[in-house]
């Protein structure tokens, strides 16, 4: 693989590009977009094709490693986390996809798939040698380093498929006007009535066609996990900061520095207790998961549920460490250029996406109290 740093691993490269996107955060929050050099750095690293099967070129790494990439891509910075393990866990479609599309989408070592969930009815009339299409679609995050958008329909009856559609072929939609994530240019996309060839789409509702245990692991399950290491992230960025600050800053009207305060004492322990209970609930049960479905090739319903309530907790909990860590800042916390505000809000804006709604704490319950789950698992 050509890369900028030769063999070292995906850990070593992403520290590697720590600082360098660390350096960018300002520009990336402000201009609500990866700079382009950085996307470029992180496609010619290799970063989005991690999950992406060696039998189009990708790495395939074993997944443990790989959520300790997002959690240090995410400490440097939250809204470059959240676009590397959306980007790359899209990126395990590939293993479903039929082998030219697989090809030629993935087997691009610069390619990046954005894509969001349909706004409203997405029609689709099927016509001789593909079909024509026409909606809109959301919160695609990355899009604006991607070069391929993936837009699904299904419904009524229809299958779920999935259109790649060529960059150029899309209407971005500005609609990311928000204070958390900037960075992640989140847009919606647009086409009308635009033809898509058959051979650029695929049905979702198709089991893998790799044999690698990563592919048995539903891909819902692959991003809580990853945004719960996202979480881990940027709460562990935000507590650092803040410990950093409390030995040296003195409050208003005091004389000894932070640290001594027994009050900001203890609160510094207890955020360092959640947030060390979250992250091993989350490696332990990622790493109990992992380690059976590399043995059975299987996934049970047990294993999703240790999952999908591990990456919720992890993400719950990582704001509640970021509050810990923001209120212990006082006022230095409340301007837009310190990097505790930033983090403050990317948080907030990851609870209130799908994988971090508390609903999946129901769910959980339903399981352990030998009740049908419903929700996402």
């Amino acid at each position: 693989m050509d890369t900028d740093n030769g063999d070292l691993s995906p850990l070593a490269r992403a520290q590697a590009l720590a600082p360098r996107i660390t350096a960018a955060a300002d520009d990336i929050d402000a201009n609500r977009e990866l700079p382009v050099v950085l996307a470029d750095e992180m496609k010619r690293n290799g970063m989005f094709r991690l999950l992406v099967p060696r039998s189009v070129g990708g790495e395939e790494m074993d997944w443990l490693d790989y959520l300790d990439v997002v959690r240090t891509i995410a400490y440097a910075d939250g809204s470059v986390g959240w676009c590397f393990n959306q980007g790359a866990v899209w990126a395990t479609t590939s293993c479903r996809a039929p082998a030219a599309l697989a090809a030629e989408v993935w087997g691009n070592p610069e390619t990046v798939v954005g894509n969001g969930p349909p706004q409203g009815a997405v029609e689709v009339d099927e016509v001789d040698g593909g079909f024509r299409l026409t909606g809109r679609w959301m919160f695609s995050s990355g899009c604006r380093h991607a070069n391929w958008l993936a837009a699904v329909s299904g419904g009524r009856g229809k299958p779920p498929r999935l259109h790649l559609l060529p960059r150029a072929d899309v209407e971005f939609i500005d609609v990311w006007q928000v204070s958390g994530l900037r960075g992640t240019g989140s847009f919606s996309f647009r086409v009308d009535d635009l033809f898509v060839p058959a051979a650029h789409t695929m049905r979702m509702d198709v089991p893998s066609r790799e044999p690698g245990p990563i592919y048995v692991i539903p891909q819902g399950l692959l991003f809580a996990c990853g945004f719960g290491c996202v979480a881990l992230g940027v709460s562990r960025a935000a507590l650092d900061t803040t410990i950093e600050l409390c030995s040296d800053k003195r409050p208003r009207f005091g004389s000894r520095p932070l640290c001594e305060d027994p009050v900001i004492q203890r609160q510094v322990g207890m955020a360092e207790a959640k947030w060390r209970a979250a992250k091993a609930m989350l490696f332990d049960s990622a790493g109990s998961v992992w380690r059976a479905v590399k043995a059975t090739g299987e996934i049970t319903m047990a294993h999703r549920i240790a999952l999908r309530m591990a990456g919720t907790h992890a993400i719950r909990q990582s704001a509640e460490v970021v509050d810990i860590a923001y209120n212990l800042s006082g006022s230095t916390s409340i301007f837009h250029d310190r990097a505790i505000q930033r983090r403050f809000q990317d948080i907030h804006v990851i609870t209130q996406q799908v994988q971090g709604r508390e609903a999946h704490y129901e769910t959980a319950g339903q399981f352990f109290l030998g009740l049908e789950p419903h929700g996402v698992i």
